[in-house]
């Protein structure tokens, strides 16, 4: 009697099994990315709103912050933080790199608690929700699209670059119109980091799957770069949107 080969079956079986496992997994990876990026969202908000509440009721709080030398530090702190763990991060246990990425969170909400003092609260709120469904979409776009954007990434990092520099020399120069330029290309460079970097990670999780500790260190780098991209495209339509007091 001849039996049916059932082999095939098994393998897809086994195969769809596999896929299940890894879809399961790579959902449980991207959210945890997104929940401690959110985390660090909600410290900076927490952290600038107090600070700002401090500024405006006390005058020499106000004169230290933004007033003084130390707005210099204020200033630049973040970056140096940025470089700092970049560099660091891979010698960290998932945990402690999770906290730094938190007292980084702090120290960014101390460096742009300005905004508070400057622009209407309804103009932040907006600019927030807008910013919001701009990143959930880019963000979304970036996680399901077929099409390989690998290649916008060395582009995308030399702008970031030409932003920094440019911002350091508005600085003392003080233009409007380089301000606008500079915002308007910040918009732009900053929604395709949402995209790229949203495949980018979906793409590493093959590598570091059934690994704890490399996962979890991944989770964290990868909360970082989403923080950035969600709070530099914040911040730059900020320019546009934002009411000032």
């Amino acid at each position: 009697m001849v039996q049916p080969d059932r082999r095939f079956g098994a393998a897809v079986r086994t195969g769809t099994t596999a896929r299940e496992g890894i879809d399961e997994g790579l959902r449980a990876f991207m959210l945890g990315i997104y929940n401690n990026m959110a985390l660090g969202l909600a410290i900076t908000a927490i952290a600038a709103l107090a600070t700002s509440y401090m500024a405006q009721t006390n005058p020499a709080v106000a004169q230290a912050l933004y007033g003084s030398p130390l707005k210099w530090v204020i200033m630049f702190a973040p970056l140096a933080f940025v470089f700092g763990f970049s560099a660091s991060v891979n010698r960290m246990q998932p945990a402690t790199a999770r906290l730094v990425f938190f007292a980084f969170s702090a120290v960014m909400g101390i460096s742009i608690s300005w905004i508070f003092l400057v622009y209407t609260s309804a103009s932040i709120t907006q600019t927030f929700f807008v910013t919001s469904a701009a990143f959930a979409g880019l963000s979304l776009w970036g996680y399901t699209t077929k099409k390989d954007i690998s290649g916008w990434g060395s582009f995308l990092i030399m702008g970031v670059i030409g932003l920094i520099l440019a911002m350091v020399v508005n600085l003392f120069l003080q233009s409007s119109a380089l301000q606008f330029a500079v915002s308007a290309l910040g918009v732009l460079i900053f929604a395709g980091l949402t995209a790229y970097d949203t495949q980018n990670l979906k793409n590493t999780y093959d590598f570091v799957a059934g690994d704890d500790t490399a996962a979890g260190r991944v989770s964290v780098i990868g909360a970082l770069r989403l923080y950035l991209d969600f709070l530099n495209l914040f911040m730059f339509l900020l320019h546009f949107m934002g009411g000032r007091e």
